[in-house]
């Protein structure tokens, strides 16, 4: 169960007044005041994405929520917040709130997952921005479900499905091929995680890094949108010039089908949500 941040927490960013429980995300993450705080899954990841976030200048086309640091400088607060990392990243075998919590300034906004092409857009603009950045060690670190789905994608892993995933996966593996594109740091779950305000460009939260070209993540964006958010298939080819783009999308299918596989299980609707965007991506 994840309860509300504790004062040490609090006084830690110096907050004032009284938590209120944010919708969305894994119901852990809390707004006091202007700031936003949320359980530190993997604290590599955390800090990094921190420090990279802290330097982004924003632009006309995305805003981002600034990372906060605490009154003493470090980016987590509470309790394993100086200690060494306990998930072996995964964050699913450990208490959420075993590493702390990051906080960040509030971004005015809400999600609207009908705007895909407007989200993708963002992203675009937001990985521009990010474009300079090393690679990450920590991302050598991670077993969760969504990194192995991920390096499942990007065949550094092979598949090892049910047979319920193994059958959505079987025609995309036979059309994946390879492909030579330069790849950077990402964000990897751009639909929910994109907020609209009138008046203000996007902004873009919850930052899922990845290592991989920018136009993956745009494809997992539409992947999201075909599959969960019932959009059309004219969103394929409005996007159609980004490199690579089918085999972007393929890739996309698979990691989203191998994490779902790892992380859950299946009901009849999540298959037959999947089964019109791979025909899609296939024809």
């Amino acid at each position: 169960m994840i309860t509300q941040p504790p004062a040490d927490v609090l006084d830690a960013f110096e907050c004032g007044g009284v938590p209120v429980r944010l919708e969305g995300g894994k119901g852990g993450t809390w707004r006091v005041g202007d700031v936003v705080l949320k359980p530190v899954e993997f604290a590599p990841e955390t800090r990094w994405r921190a420090e990279a976030l802290a330097a982004v200048t924003e632009s006309a086309e995305f805003r981002i929520a600034r990372p906060l640091r605490t009154g003493g400088g470090s980016w987590i607060a509470g309790e394993g917040a100086d200690g060494p990392n306990s998930s072996g990243g995964n964050p699913s075998r450990s208490p959420a709130s075993a590493q702390g919590w990051e906080a960040s300034r509030l971004v005015l906004g809400r999600p609207d997952t009908s705007r895909p092409d407007d989200a993708v857009r963002a992203g675009i603009a937001f990985h521009q921005a990010i474009a300079h950045l090393p690679r990450p060690e920590f991302l050598d670190l991670r077993t969760d479900p969504w990194a192995v789905g991920d390096r499942v994608a990007w065949e550094e892993l092979p598949p090892d499905a049910s047979a319920t995933a193994r059958r959505l996966l079987d025609p995309l593996l036979a059309a994946r091929r390879p492909v030579e594109l330069t790849a950077q740091a990402v964000h990897g779950d751009l639909p929910g995680n994109v907020l609209f305000a009138p008046g203000q460009p996007p902004a873009v939260i919850d930052w899922a890094v990845y290592w991989r070209p920018p136009s993956w993540a745009a494809a997992v964006a539409v992947a999201d949108a075909l599959c969960w958010y019932k959009a059309v298939p004219g969103l394929i080819d409005r996007w159609a010039h980004l490199p690579e783009w089918r085999q972007m999308l393929i890739r996309a299918l698979v990691y989203r089908i191998v994490t779902h596989d790892l992380a859950g299980h299946w009901t009849p609707d999540q298959v037959s949500a999947y089964q019109p965007a791979i025909a899609a991506v296939l024809s």
